[in-house]
C-alpha cells in the first residue's frame, strides 16, 4: 500500500475532515502539521502550486485538498490508489 501523507494546518475545519474520511477508510496516514512552520508552507506551495490546507499525496501523487480528495473516494480512485 502506498504511503499517505497528509499536510495540514490549524484551525483548520477542511483538515479535520480529511483525517476523519480516511480514518472511516481504514487508512493510516502521516499528518504533517504546517502551522507553526512557514517554511514547510513555503516548500510546500512550490511543490504542489497551492497555498490551501489540506494537501493529501498518496506515494508522489497529490490528491489535494478535501474536496479533491472526497471525491477521489466517491469515484473509488483513492481504493485504487491505496490497495
Amino acid at each position: 500500500m502506498e504511503e499517505i501523507k497528509m499536510y495540514s494546518t490549524e484551525p483548520c475545519p477542511f483538515c479535520s475532515q480529511a483525517k476523519a474520511l480516511l480514518q472511516r477508510r481504514g487508512l493510516e496516514f502521516e499528518e504533517i502539521n504546517l502551522s507553526k512552520d512557514p517554511e514547510g508552507r513555503a516548500e510546500l506551495a512550490a511543490r504542489t502550486g497551492m497555498m490551501t490546507f489540506p494537501q493529501v499525496f498518496v506515494g508522489d501523487e497529490l490528491i489535494g485538498g478535501f474536496t479533491e480528495l472526497q471525491e477521489a473516494d466517491a469515484s473509488g480512485r483513492l481504493a485504487e490508489l491505496t490497495s
